[in-house]
């Protein structure tokens, strides 16, 4: 059982909107003498010190940003500087409210592992306090007899570096633009000069341009370059140092579109045509008032890239990646309508469009509505998806669907009751009687699914192969 640790902080800005309190704050900042300065320090290194790794780089980095509103010249002192910091700084508690929704996947260095055995990473959905939500990773793993074993979690958490100068692909803006209709001449005369991939500075120059040559701007000028803005800021890359341990890395919300949250995260090991792996995943951005699939990418869990998605079906929730191409396309579920699982082809892994319904609801367990648990997972009898159903009183359960392996849009077996129900401890939580995942995987002839119990923390289930293929298959039935 993997439970929420309240003492699992980070430090974040802690700036207030109102420009007059911020500069309040620091006039009285700059009355203290510097003796004083230095006991306050002190007070803040006992207290808060031993919590976090380099605090005074965190500290440094949240005085920068109150620094413009500094009204002296004079220069102040490190340790000014610091204190200053940390009356901009507050800690935030990632878990205190729950850690939950995880999906699994092989992690990229089986070094060492015993034969027969399998190291893994697991994501999982972390809230704090707002409902703020990020992503958490643990890893482990499972012994060849099935045996899991996770590795320590520490008490530190780190964020990581965004990336100043990140790189940017010209095809995935200019479809973004069309899909928003910023299809205009200075759209045009921004995008022109970029090379097919193209960095943050290489976008400001060409934005700088167009800003001077358009001068004065017009009403659709500011609404063009503002979207290119913020194309640009929800486009971003994220780089760990590689001496983190797995459970001391977190993404947490970077750009304005995920303020309020990423949500539920579907990693997916995927193997391309040619060999190599690339690890995708999923997820809901959500900015307190829309939300916005986005997708991830990394092969190493140190670096990780954060894309929009392009496309008339990039919208609602529980997007879901299938591990390799079928027929040379990539494939992807999805939950268009808040109430059936959909499945559409692409050409792009970038740009989704004409989603076709794949599953109703059937039973009645499941007969408010039906969505994916995470990717498909291959087997030799096809492609297994684990699903939720949602039925009466907004019970959530788990359940299982068979895909063919070569038309994915053919549902071969269906389970007619839920391969999980929440009973006992699991009815209760912050959302009540539900049982989620967001991804599982096959090891030997074990099904291992982790999953979410309430809304509030997770635990690891295991089911036999063989048994729930034959079950599925017992519940055979056609494309509904």
């Amino acid at each position: 059982m993997l439970l929420p640790d309240s003492a699992r902080v980070i430090i974040r800005p802690f700036i207030p909107a109102n420009t007059n309190r911020v500069i309040a704050i620091l006039g009285r900042a700059l009355e203290l003498t510097e003796e004083e300065v230095l006991v306050e320090l002190a007070q803040v290194h006992i207290e808060f010190e031993a919590r976090h790794y380099d605090i005074e780089a965190l500290l440094l980095s949240h005085y920068s940003m109150a620094k413009p509103h500094i009204f002296t010249q004079r220069p102040l002192s490190r340790p000014r500087e610091l204190l200053i910091g940390a009356l901009f700084s507050g800690e935030y508690s990632l878990e205190s409210a729950a850690l939950f929704n995880p999906s699994i996947v092989p992690h990229p260095d089986q070094s060492g592992v015993e034969p027969g055995g399998l190291r893994f990473i697991m994501s999982l959905r972390a809230t704090g306090e707002g409902h703020i939500s990020s992503i958490e990773f643990r890893s482990g793993v499972i012994a060849a007899e099935g045996h899991i074993l996770l590795d320590p979690v520490s008490r530190y958490v780190t964020v990581p570096e965004v990336v100043p100068n990140p790189s940017y692909r010209k095809k995935s803006f200019i479809l973004k633009f069309h899909e928003m209709g910023f299809d205009n001449e200075f759209v045009n005369a921004v995008m022109a000069p970029l090379g097919k991939d193209f960095t943050r500075l290489d976008l400001d120059k060409s934005v700088g341009t167009v800003r001077h040559e358009n001068h004065p701007g017009t009403h659709e000028l500011k609404r063009t370059l503002d979207c290119v803005q913020w194309l640009a800021d929800s486009n971003y890359e994220l780089r760990f140092c590689s001496k983190l341990g797995m459970s001391e890395r977190i993404i947490f919300p970077v750009s304005p579109n995920e303020s309020n949250g990423i949500e539920d995260a579907r990693f997916v090991r995927f193997v391309e045509e040619d060999g190599s792996v690339m690890y995708y995943a999923t997820y809901t951005a959500y900015n307190g008032r829309a939300i916005l699939p986005q997708l991830i990418e990394t092969q190493d869990f140190l670096n990780f890239r954060i894309l929009t998605l392009n496309g008339s079906a990039v919208q609602n929730k529980g997007m879901a990646l299938f591990p390799r191409k079928i027929n040379g396309r990539y494939v992807m579920l999805s939950r268009q309508d808040d109430e059936n699982i959909f499945i559409m082809f692409s050409d792009n892994i970038h740009y989704w469009s004409d989603p076709q319904i794949l599953m109703r609801p059937a039973e009645v367990w499941e007969s408010v509505k039906v969505g994916n648990c995470g990717s498909p997972i291959e087997t030799e009898a096809g492609w297994l998806v684990i699903t939720h159903g949602v039925g009466p009183m907004r019970k959530y359960c788990i359940g299982a669907v068979l895909l063919d392996l070569d038309d994915p849009q053919k549902v071969i077996g269906r389970l007619k009751e839920p391969l999980l129900s929440p009973e006992g401890i699991e009815r209760e939580g912050y959302v009540p009687n539900v049982v989620y995942s967001c991804g599982s995987l096959i090891h030997g002839d074990k099904l291992i699914l982790p999953y979410a119990m309430s809304d509030k923390f997770t635990v690891i289930a295991s089911v036999p192969v063989s048994e729930l293929l034959a079950a599925l298959l017992d519940g055979r039935e056609g494309t509904p």
